[in-house]
């Protein structure tokens, strides 16, 4: 019999120490219940995430790609949001700079112009959101990090394009902690220089026999890394998870609701004096704001320091039963509903001074205070973008595995329903002072007689989406060090979304689409030794399209064009893991085909096919004298195979990398009888191209992290931890809308966090 889910969960804790991979505890098949008993074992990390089956197994016998993260790494890593905590699994290139939501993540090779596309999140197991990518909301802005979270798993490649929802790209499954026998629980209060205040608190233990629980949350408040002048970064969030254990399995349901936002950072101009990764255009002075939308010109009053969101709940369980000793049901569920609004203040071209763009009988003076300001002043147009965006997804899974001496067969069956309303008004620009808090200005003609001086796009849709999906797959062992597996999906895919364009009251634009496609895994793994072997994948998976993919792209749809992405990949891994190091490098070669890139909503869309070569690797070493490292790189070429423009085939595709790199050491150490760890982390990425033009360079950067933690008493807790310790000014991301715009991102100040926890 396989451990009960909460076994699992114990070993996985006891497993997990490295300073940045988690340890993970190994499959059990038979019936004692035992597990990995030895800390920092690196032969007995246990994945959790990646078969069809649901079954657990040694990260070391996988044949795919996976990482895991710990609670306690990521305590160590302090990130300022989910999408932060990405940058620590190989492959991977997170630009979190935009704040606690709102980034954008590219995976190993996929082609993507922002947000995240090939990412899709799952909590214990069932994926929140289906649609990884919709404008202005990827699944990590739905998803918050707190002391409810045990570990995370981040699947690349392998078997993703047949299990669960079919994600080409990343998988990232976050698992709750459980409750045992015994009550024990934390609070831990944090605070950091720019004023943040935070508790957090989880408490777990028994509520019957076999009866556990888990509950937990946070409340938060801050004026941000970048220090608005206001509060604008406040939320809290409540999780509860309840176990049942059975003779034959167990029985899991949590919840978990949040309220929770913080200020939209957007691109900045990287050519003016005084602006640098401290500064954002939002503050005081310029937060509340009107804009004036649709044919009529109404006008409606917002407060653009709310950013970007969630405010909403999930819901979802698992039923895992073995029903007899050779066949096991694993059921998943997820229910999400909430709203994901954006509210932003996005510029809008490059700056210029004031006396270049005001007429010349024109009076300026600020909006706000009145103040007169002297030409040589720079400015810039600032759009006041308002996304108001409500979703809500049920999703089921399905699966029934039967057991032999050599193989285990699983069969499928993945259902979910989706849907979005949308209202947006984006563009409504005007110009502004370009400072810090800088406001809009009064006397241009150009502010005050017209709804905006560039562009507008305002819209308000309905969508809702059904796929169903059936797979299969097996695993069988060949010989003692051979195993093979293989599986395939074939879904069904169902879209209907109305828009009407210009907020007239009428439909513009109307999608029906029904359409089905198949996807298949095949791999190999071979262990000349237990703890030393290869692995070999192919798999061919499809991104189908979404609400958003049919309004940017309806012409091309009308005339025939599915939308639908082809993925096509390769892996070829080698692993070797022993007590105290572990070593596992991927080799990949992955084609996008039909990534579409569009400047602004209303632009002409990009169709082009992508490809791209590398290698990550993912290696660990621990000596006995407390010292530990890690090391995390990623080596890729990137190339555009196809494209309209036939000067663009052979470029790198946009915002990818040539190579990252995190080496991170730790060391342990007695300190007036205190158990301390010093640690730090440096991260460098390399020169990425902010166009498929490949003329704008993004330059690469190198950034430092240090932290120290001091384990006062068995009880008691404190850890310190500064962020970009040099203050690097790194640039993430040119301007997605106008490349060549001399417009970016920087990543966030040096930042210094202090936290205290009390743990009984």
């Amino acid at each position: 019999m396989r451990l009960p889910l909460n076994k699992i969960t114990s070993a996985v804790l006891l497993a997990m120490s490295l300073p940045v991979v988690a340890q993970v505890a190994a499959e059990n098949t038979d019936n004692t219940n035992t597990v990995a008993s030895k800390e920092n074992n690196q032969i007995e990390q246990i994945v959790v995430t990646g078969k069809a089956s649901g079954m657990s197994g040694l990260r070391v016998d996988q044949s795919y790609a996976i990482t895991s993260v710990s609670a306690d790494n990521i305590t160590k890593l302090a990130p300022k949001s989910t999408a932060e905590l990405f940058t620590v699994v190989p492959g991977v290139w997170a630009e979190s700079s935009g704040g606690v939501a709102g980034a954008n993540v590219f995976v190993r090779g996929f082609p993507s112009t922002g947000d995240a596309p090939f990412l899709s999140l799952q909590l214990n197991g069932a994926v929140i959101y289906p649609p990884s990518t919709l404008s202005f909301l990827e699944n990590s802005s739905i998803f918050r990090l707190d002391e409810t979270i045990q570990f995370m798993e981040a699947l690349r490649g392998g078997a993703n394009p047949v299990i669960s929802h079919g994600q080409p790209g990343l998988t990232t499954n976050f698992v709750l902690k459980e409750g045992s026998d015994q009550t024990e629980g934390l609070v831990k209060y944090s605070t950091s220089n720019y004023g943040q205040q935070r508790i957090d608190g989880v408490i777990s233990g028994k509520l019957a026999d076999r009866l556990y629980f888990m509950a937990g949350g946070y409340i938060n408040q801050s004026e941000g890394p970048r220090e608005t002048g206001f509060t604008s970064e406040k939320g809290h969030q409540f999780t509860i998870n309840i176990t049942k254990e059975l003779d034959n399995g167990t029985i899991n349901f949590y919840t978990r609701q949040t309220d929770d936002h913080g200020v939209w950072h957007l691109p900045v101009p990287l050519n003016v004096a005084g602006i640098d990764n401290k500064f954002t255009q939002i503050g005081p002075l310029n937060r509340q704001a009107s804009i004036a939308y649709g044919p009529n010109g109404e006008t409606a009053s917002y407060d653009f320091g709310d950013g970007r969101g969630w405010k909403g709940g999930i819901t979802g369980g698992t039923v895992d039963l073995d029903l007899t000793d050779d066949w096991r049901l694993v059921y998943r569920f997820s229910h999400l509903s909430g709203q994901a609004n954006t509210l932003g203040l996005v510029p809008e071209g490059g700056a210029a001074r004031l006396g270049d763009i005001r007429g010349v009988n024109e009076t300026v003076t600020g909006a706000a205070t009145g103040n007169s300001y002297n030409d040589d002043i720079f400015v810039q147009q600032i759009g006041r973008w308002v996304v108001l965006k409500d979703i809500n997804a049920f999703t089921n899974d399905l699966a029934l595995t039967h057991r032999t001496d050599n193989a285990t067969y699983t069969l499928g069956l993945y259902q979910t329903r989706y849907g979005v309303k949308d209202w947006w008004s984006i563009g409504n620009q005007a110009w502004h002072v370009l400072q810090k808090g800088g406001e809009l200005l009064s006397g241009l003609a150009c502010n005050d007689t017209q709804d905006s001086c560039s562009w507008n796009y305002d819209i308000d849709a309905s969508g809702d989406g059904h796929t169903q999906a059936f797979y299969a797959a097996v695993e069988y062992q060949l010989t003692e060090q051979l195993r093979i597996d293989a599986g395939a999906r074939r879904e069904n895919h169902k879209i209907v979304y109305t828009v009407d364009e210009g907020l007239t009251g009428r439909t513009s634009k109307a999608v029906d689409y029904d359409e089905s496609k198949i996807a298949w895994t095949v791999g190999a793994n071979y262990m000349w030794q237990p703890n030393m072997g290869v692995f070999a994948r192919v798999n061919q998976g499809n991104k189908m399209p979404h609400f958003d993919d049919f309004r940017d792209n309806f012409d091309a749809f009308t005339a025939g064009d599915k939308l639908i992405k082809e993925v096509s990949q390769y892996e070829l891994g080698y692993k070797w893991a022993e007590r105290n190091h572990s070593v596992y490098i991927t080799g990949f070669y992955n084609e996008v085909e039909g990534e579409v890139f569009v400047t602004r909503p209303g632009a002409p869309a990009e169709i082009l096919t992508t490809k791209a070569l590398g290698v990550e690797v993912d290696a660990n070493y621990m000596a006995n004298n407390g010292f530990m490292l890690n090391l995390n790189a990623t080596l890729q070429d990137t190339e555009i195979s196809n494209h309209p423009d036939p000067l663009v085939i052979g470029n790198q595709a946009m915002r990818q990398p040539k190579w990252q790199l995190r080496l991170t050491p730790s060391y342990g150490f007695a300190l007036a009888n205190m158990d301390a760890t010093l640690y730090g982390t440096v991260s460098s990425v390399s020169d990425r191209y902010g166009d498929n033009a490949n003329t704008v360079t993004l330059t690469g950067y190198t950034k430092l992290d240090v932290g120290l933690q001091l384990d006062v008493t068995d009880n008691l807790t404190a850890q310190f931890a500064v962020a970009n310790l040099t203050d690097k000014a790194g640039v993430t991301e040119g301007d997605p809308r106008n490349p060549a715009a001399p417009n970016g991102r920087y990543i966030m100040p040096r930042t210094l966090d202090l936290s205290v926890t009390y743990r009984f």
